[in-house]
């Protein structure tokens, strides 16, 4: 039976890819994102209208007029000198800045911590294995409010009297005023050649090394001896009649707070690292010892950069969760951005501003946490060949 040539396909037609579907308008998601974003920013603004409205038929003052007024409260401590006669404005930044004092020290050591926890519960050692386990295990069950309270009765309780402190050499005092420390003294031209020196050191590093990351660890290291090591002096701590005087002195609410901070989101760091490394395929083991290396060289070269694409989102979320958990300081008297709020609002009644002031500052540090993980989570992805 013969066949027509009409009927048979072309042999281009039959080589040639099925088309893949149209791809949607990006003009059509630009317009939904915009519609909904506008009926966010209407519903925002009908919200703050009728807010406006109740409080002055109740004639109570409302707008963000009250900053620039006296604040009339101390602050136990702060970066930001601040005094009872200065504004509010002056006094949320001075809280500002304690809740960025006490959140990255605690991000900082809560990620060593459970890097080293999240490597030792897949450790060969079964009793590292258990205590790493007891440690996370423990430590995710117990509120952390409870741990912060634990931590501050610990150091305020337990530690001698401020007359008569715990010493360590010449240089460290620790006591229930707190832990003094021998702090070197900078002029004005080393800070600014320390600084220099730091950001040459960090973009040589970053520009020539193969390991850029253990690079910019040895950069830091070398710039932070430089800029301890010729100091033009050293104030050192001093025991008086009222307590240690002198140096640096970091307070019983914030080492209980960083304290608290550090151990438990360490332990939940363990575990988003223990995922990371379980989450690459034993194959990767398996061909890095047939290469001869050793463990600790399989671990650094091999399994821990592939897990870092598994360990940066959910730590991201880790940072952002442990940033918001500062706020618990109102609860042992840190004076951080919460607890100038709740004292402003208590003064002037203007409590939808203040918690408006609290629900802002948290949402910027969480998007510049969000922006700069994002840039660290494109970085470790694998990419394509």
């Amino acid at each position: 039976m013969s066949t027509t040539s009409a009927s048979l396909p072309a042999p281009a037609e039959m080589n040639a890819a099925p088309k893949p579907p149209a791809a949607p308008l990006k003009w059509r998601s630009l317009l939904l994102q915009v519609v909904a974003l506008a009926l966010v920013l209407a519903a925002g603004g009908w919200l703050a209208h009728n807010a406006a409205q109740n409080l002055e038929a109740r004639n109570i003052a409302s707008g963000f007029g009250f900053l620039d007024d006296s604040a009339g409260f101390a602050l136990s401590e702060g970066l930001v000198e601040y005094q009872a006669g200065d504004s509010y404005a002056k006094a949320f930044a001075a809280g500002l800045s304690n809740t960025v004092r006490a959140a990255v020290p605690a991000v900082l050591l809560a990620s060593l911590l459970g890097f080293a926890a999240g490597l030792a519960q897949v450790s060969r050692h079964a009793l590292v294995r258990l205590l790493a386990s007891v440690y996370v295990d423990v430590v995710r069950n117990v509120p952390l409010l409870v741990q912060v309270l634990m931590w501050y009765f610990a150091l305020t309780l337990s530690l001698p009297s401020p007359d008569q402190p715990m010493q360590w050499g010449e240089h460290v005092y620790l006591s229930k005023g707190g832990l003094a420390v021998a702090i070197p003294e900078l002029g004005t031209g080393r800070i600014v050649s320390g600084l220099v020196v730091t950001l040459a050191l960090l973009a040589a590093a970053w520009r020539f090394a193969a390991r850029r990351g253990l690079a910019v660890a040895g950069a830091l290291a070398v710039s932070a001896a430089l800029w301890f090591a010729l100091p033009q002096g050293w104030q050192q701590p001093t025991v008086g009649i009222f307590g240690v005087s002198g140096g640096a002195t970091l307070s019983p609410e914030w080492l209980a707070l960083v304290g608290a901070l550090t151990v438990y989101a360490g332990a939940y760091c363990a575990e988003v690292v223990r995922a990371g490394v379980q989450a690459v395929p034993r194959a990767q083991w398996e061909a890095a010892h047939a290469l001869g290396f050793t463990r600790t060289q399989t671990l650094a070269r091999v399994i821990v950069p592939q897990a870092l694409r598994v360990i940066v989102p959910p730590y991201t979320s880790l940072v952002m969760n442990t940033v918001k958990n500062s706020s618990l300081a109102v609860a042992i008297g840190y004076p951080d951005i919460v607890s100038v709020a709740t004292t402003s609002l208590n003064q002037n009644g203007q409590a939808i501003e203040c918690l408006s002031i609290i629900a802002g500052v948290y949402l910027m540090l969480n998007l510049v946490i969000a922006v700069v993980m994002g840039a660290v989570n494109t970085r470790v992805q694998l990419k394509e060949r």
